[in-house]
């Protein structure tokens, strides 16, 4: 038997191949599906099933795609019937305690909700090697460190989910030997858990020992515990649980993958409205940048940041420079359900400025500049997460998480300029350009960010100082 683990980062996603005797089986698949069918040809596998193991709600899932492309039959959860979530295309149903195999490996479903109601495990038995199971194939029921957010379904249904959490955690999987590894559907930087550990993979027994939650034996406070520590909560996920559902649209339908000539661009600007995403960097966005555009850069956090902005259901045209990888940038935003990009500027930001098409810009401020304009009442805005905030911010400085600023930009000052300060530059350039869009003139960025002001040594205050000075 091998495995093989594929990830997404930024989503911090992983999907796995289980292979023996030339045959696989694929867990969990990203959109993207020509991954897997590439790996299985240069391995000369035969892709036999496609698995999921829940409904998911962070990305688009590829698995019905990769079994039409595959000739694979689709595995998913039975237990999605009267839920408020079903699958709605073909496949077959895999219960509870109901196996597969395929070679020398046999895969048993285990129904662990808490996160979904319909959430399966997969435990992995490599008989060539033994009777005992080998791994657990988690999803997102454990992660190294972590559990799944109960909270995807709403209020009502959160402490119900969270129950059956408990349930799963101390029933479902108790009595599996501590020597199985765990092999979760995400990693450290997805919003799907909280407090992921920083490593790919764990053992049941190092989890049952230093994961924070395992042990807690009353149900009361395990609910409290899991429902008090839940990350921000994005609002695709609930789109994307209903795209899910219902199978994404097939990957090699999609538009998007053309080039368009400075003029070609701007007439698709007019004729639909399209949303324009900025792939560059912070400095090079604030320097010349088209009217509107959000700067999103392109790599990892791509998915991430535009699931969170920009608006769904609407077209979108991207803007980059001669390094910019447009057919990564178009994976990255299919993988979280966009659907409508039309294409990409042919030469980028420097075709559009020799158009001598409009433009627009947005100050780069230092952090020694900053911390002088702070000092005389300047207006900052700290985008990171409540954890980065809470570690430490600038005097004085305000605090709205990134994510939530488009719905917070109304509780910004205008009688004024309004300063953007983030970890090191890229989520604060992209709170910039949504203050542009919005209206705002007076806007500039934070250089650096906060890691640049600590390097500078400049004073730091955190909840803690707060509560010091109060008590005092």
């Amino acid at each position: 038997m091998k495995l093989h683990r594929f990830e997404v980062p930024g989503l911090a996603h992983y999907s796995y191949s289980i292979e023996s005797q030339k045959q696989a089986v694929i867990i969990d698949p990203k959109r993207d599906v020509d991954t897997y069918l590439r790996y299985a040809a240069e391995n000369t596998l035969r892709i036999s099933h496609v698995l999921e193991t829940h409904i998911h709600a962070d990305f688009a899932s590829g698995a019905p795609a990769l079994a039409k492309a595959s000739g694979a039959e689709l595995w998913v959860s039975a237990h999605d019937r009267g839920e408020q979530f079903e699958y709605e295309f073909e496949h077959v149903a895999f219960k509870d305690g109901q196996e597969l195999r395929i070679g020398d490996v046999r895969l048993v479903a285990i129904h662990t909700p808490g996160h979904t109601p319909e959430h399966l495990s997969f435990l992995l038995h490599d008989e060539s090697r033994g009777k005992a199971p080998s791994s657990l194939l988690s999803g997102d029921f454990v992660f190294v460190g972590s559990f799944g957010r109960p909270d995807l379904l709403g209020e009502d249904s959160k402490y119900e989910l969270a129950s059956q959490l408990f349930d799963s955690v101390h029933h479902k999987i108790a009595n599996l030997p501590d020597g199985v590894e765990v092999l979760p559907a995400h990693g450290a930087g997805s919003l799907c858990g909280s407090g992921m550990a920083q490593r790919e993979q764990s053992t049941l027994g190092y989890e049952r020992a230093c994961n924070r939650w395992f042990a807690e034996s009353d149900k009361r406070q395990f609910v409290d515990h899991v429902l008090t520590d839940v990350p921000p909560f994005p609002d695709y996920y609930r789109r994307m649980k209903k795209v899910n559902a219902a199978g994404p649209k097939l990957f090699e339908d999609t538009p998007g993958n053309r080039a368009l000539s400075a003029l070609e661009f701007r007439a698709e600007m007019e004729r639909t409205r399209a949303v324009i995403i900025d792939l560059r960097r912070p400095e090079a966005f604030g320097g010349a940048h088209i009217p509107g555009a959000f700067n999103i850069g392109s790599g990892p956090l791509l998915s991430v940041w535009a699931a969170w902005v920009v608006p769904y259901d609407t077209p979108i045209l991207l803007v980059g420079d001669n390094s910019t990888d447009y057919d990564e940038a178009r994976r990255a935003l299919l993988r979280v359900g966009f659907d409508d990009t039309v294409g990409w500027l042919h030469g980028g930001m420097a075709a559009w400025i020799a158009a001598g098409y409009e433009l627009s810009h947005v100050l780069q401020v230092s952090v020694g500049d900053m911390h002088d304009l702070l000092m005389r009442g300047a207006h900052l805005i700290d985008v990171r997460t409540d954890g980065e905030w809470n570690d430490g911010h600038a005097p004085g400085a305000k605090h709205i998480f990134g994510g939530y600023l488009p719905k917070r930009v109304e509780s910004i000052p205008d009688d004024r300029p309004v300063f953007t300060v983030c970890g090191g530059g890229y989520r604060s350039s992209l709170a910039t350009s949504i203050l542009k869009r919005s209206g705002r003139r007076q806007v500039a960025n934070v250089s650096g960010g906060m890691r640049a002001w600590k390097e500078r040594g400049l004073p730091l205050v955190s909840d803690d100082t707060y509560s010091r000075q109060k008590a005092a």
